[in-house]
């Protein structure tokens, strides 16, 4: 079985399952990895039945497996390996009228990977970003651009490497007007603009709203266009400074997994680099976690490799301290720290969360939240 279909399949079980929001987006990315202009007719149809409020779940569900099995018929797209598209070596930059410094950064991105670059505000992130980009030049070391011939910095480059800062531009226009004459600033086939913007729009979750003005959408949904904006593009790679700044959490749960399908596309892979201080959420995605402290590189590594000598519990309570250790005592707990309204208690590796979950049930405490934050970068911000 291809990578093609094992995706189908993938849909097929989402829509079986009746989880058809899911499915519906996972269904578009495979009408884009085949990149033909009749299966594009066919999800702009879809699309219409689907936002109609005269459909049904079980109707819409029908026609989705309906176009699954027609894909199936369809000649697989060519699976393009996972390659390196940017390396650096010992990068650094120095701010001669600010006291700080970007300290040396040697990391690799592939395609299809998500790098979670994490850190509070001024410990380096977006300087990193723009060094990358371009915006800025390294005081030291190199970035290396596999995925183009071109010098750095050249039009051709930026092309297939976009940055999107935190505040983007202001747009005039409706959604649909905006995405057909980007499509047309990169040469699109007068015969595909239209079907592209309307794909776009659709896998963005942006169809009810393609008529509409920029100035009209929330924070949320600006967010979810300009990565309809860019992705149209085809970019190699993808760098995004704080896309969830000021969106609530389903918002920038459903922003991230788009990032992640998305980027894990058969025809068009390509490798993101996202920016941002919401550590749990971002963490879910990434294939890697770069984190920065003070313009240094604290920890790198794969997510899964992050994973220190205790585990190490972050749990918020009604109660007092007294109260808690009283309640975990027979776990011997290592250490026990107050941050930013939470406890973050250190045991022994060998103490699992169920067995902080069973202490937990025999005591009176009252917990409002608890979490595992063993392997997670946001033990790095216990002070």
């Amino acid at each position: 079985m291809n990578e093609f279909e094992q995706r189908l399949n993938e849909v097929e079980n989402h829509l079986l399952h009746n989880d058809l929001d899911l499915g519906y987006r996972r269904l578009i990315d495979c009408v884009l990895d085949l990149g033909e202009k009749s299966f594009y007719q066919e999800i702009i149809n879809y699309s219409d039945q689907y936002y109609s409020i005269n459909s049904t779940d079980e109707n819409k569900k029908n026609l989705a497996l309906q176009l699954v099995e027609k894909l199936k018929l369809a000649s697989p797209p060519t699976f393009h390996e996972s390659e390196i598209l940017i390396s650096t070596k010992q990068v650094e930059k120095a701010y001669h009228r600010r006291n700080f410094k970007l300290h040396p950064i040697t990391f690799n991105l592939q395609s299809r990977e998500v790098v979670g670059l994490v850190g509070e505000n001024g410990n380096g992130k977006t300087t990193l970003l723009r060094l990358i980009c371009g915006e800025l030049k390294p005081t030291a070391g190199e970035i290396n651009y596999h995925f183009s011939d071109s010098k750095p910095f050249s039009y051709e480059l930026k092309t297939k490497l976009v940055y999107v800062p935190q505040r983007i531009e202001v747009l005039y226009g409706s959604l649909m007007q905006n995405l057909q004459f980007t499509l047309a600033c990169y040469d699109t086939n007068p015969n595909e603009n239209w079907l592209l913007a309307n794909v776009m729009l659709a896998r963005l979750g942006l169809w009810p709203y393609k008529d509409l003005q920029w100035r009209q959408l929330s924070s949320g949904y600006k967010m979810r266009f300009e990565l309809a904006r860019t992705l149209l593009r085809r970019p190699k790679v993808l760098l995004l400074d704080e896309p969830l700044a000021n969106l609530d959490i389903l918002a920038q749960q459903i922003i991230l997994e788009d990032l992640k399908f998305l980027s894990q596309s058969i025809r068009n892979p390509f490798g993101v680099i996202l920016s941002s201080q919401q550590l749990y959420e971002v963490e879910k995605v990434s294939t890697e976690v770069l984190f920065l402290e003070q313009g240094k590189l604290k920890i790198q590594g794969d997510k899964d490799d992050l994973e220190g000598d205790f585990t190490i519990i972050e749990i918020d309570v009604n109660n007092s301290k007294d109260e808690l250790l009283t309640a975990l005592s027979k776990l011997e707990i290592k250490q026990i720290k107050f941050n930013g309204g939470s406890y973050i208690a250190y045991f022994d590796a060998e103490i699992s969360m169920n067995n902080v979950f069973a202490e937990i049930g025999k005591s009176d405490l009252q917990v409002k939240y608890i979490r595992d934050i063993s392997k997670s970068s946001r033990r790095f911000f216990v002070n």
